[in-house]
């Protein structure tokens, strides 16, 4: 019973989750990702340019292992855009000049406090403005060296912001789980990216905690749901229902037991179609049948006989063996990194569901 719940979470949760203190994992919620800002208030910047500079930034932040989609966009790339000359040529038609003072910023885009930043001069020329500053912009090379000891200085502040901050923000997390927030607790602490060894441990160990009061709550409710599929003959929405139903809360005898019936009638359903099957030789539609027995019912040991049973009859009749695997008993897994798989999937829904509009002071940088 543990091993099929177990399963069931990973199956409906898991990602592999593996602390570690370097960057390079494609999973966005295991590194620091930086959100690219461009601010409406840079004057007098075509739109069309605007979009150039949002695609600039980020080339830039992929190239350097911090691009991605964050469920947390306080950490943002941005930029400033000085117009040193605008001149116009007298030549015909008529061409644009343009020199441009860039200057990158890497900051807490919420507390307007800036980490690092990096600046370059660029020159564009075109038949319109627009054009003369969008060729400006295709200057701003986005594979410049310079640009690591800037991306590394901002990470290194990223990484001090969490490990300063962190026991106010588990603090915080727990406070929201004793107002019954769960998801917004988990939410909070699954904003910790794990290059942020210390802090990350940390908060992993208060999301378990937590969680597990989540599924505490939840418990009754999910049992209810998973009789009513039954009565319903819905197999596999009732075991579903139980599926986050771990066996350290106090319902898990209740649900266990209730697992045990579903199984049982999904293995009597099952073992029904294949000998139905098999009473016509169906080879592949007994197969098919017997493939839906779970391992932890009580007649899985009759398939797998009638298993043996096709498998000798194919191999005398037709000298070939049967390509067909029961359902295997599968180790248990670490039960406290499948709590932390699905309770940062649950963070990340929540941060999902977010509204998208985010406020940013960054005046003055």
């Amino acid at each position: 019973m543990k091993t099929t719940l177990i399963i069931s979470i990973l199956i409906l949760f898991s990602y592999n989750i593996k602390a570690q203190n370097t960057l390079g994992k494609t999973d966005d919620a295991a590194r620091i990702v930086l959100a690219t800002f461009v601010p409406q208030q840079i004057d007098n910047m075509p739109e069309a340019a605007r979009s150039s500079l949002t695609n600039k930034l980020n080339q830039i932040v992929t190239q350097n292992g911090m691009g991605g989609k964050s469920i947390n966009e306080r950490f943002i790339i941005t930029a400033n855009i000085n117009v040193i000359s605008k001149d116009i040529t007298p030549s015909a038609p008529p061409m644009y000049a343009y020199i441009l003072d860039i200057t990158l910023f890497i900051g807490d885009g919420i507390e307007g406090i800036k980490f690092s930043s990096i600046s370059f001069e660029v020159k564009g020329i075109g038949e319109s403005e627009t054009k003369a500053y969008i060729s400006a912009l295709k200057n701003l090379k986005t594979n410049d060296p310079k640009y690591q000891s800037f991306i590394e200085t901002g990470k290194n502040k990223i990484i001090e912001y969490y490990n300063s901050k962190c026991d106010f923000n588990i603090k915080e997390a727990q406070t929201l789980a004793s107002q019954n927030e769960f998801d917004e607790a988990i939410f909070k602490l699954s904003c910790v990216p794990e290059v942020c060894k210390d802090c990350y441990d940390k908060s992993m160990d208060a999301i378990t905690v937590i969680f597990k009061a989540k599924m505490e709550r939840e418990c009754q409710s999910n049992i209810a749901k998973s009789r009513t599929f039954k009565a319903q003959e819905n197999y596999d929405k009732a075991a579903e229902a139980l599926a986050t139903i771990l066996p350290d809360l106090n319902c898990y005898k209740e649900a266990q037991s209730l697992m045990i019936e579903i199984n049982d009638h999904k293995c009597a359903i099952a073992l029904g179609k294949a000998k139905g099957a098999w009473a016509s030789k169906d080879v592949e539609s007994t197969g098919n049948a017997l493939k839906n027995i779970p391992t932890d019912s009580k007649c899985y040991g009759e398939g797998v006989a009638l298993a043996e049973e096709v498998r000798a009859w194919v191999k005398k009749k037709d000298d070939r063996e049967w390509n067909f695997k029961m359902q295997e008993h599968k180790d248990e897994v670490a039960l406290a990194k499948s709590s932390i798989n699905a309770a940062r999937e649950i963070g990340v829904a929540y941060g999902k569901n977010q509204p998208k509009s985010v406020t940013y002071n960054i005046i003055g940088w």
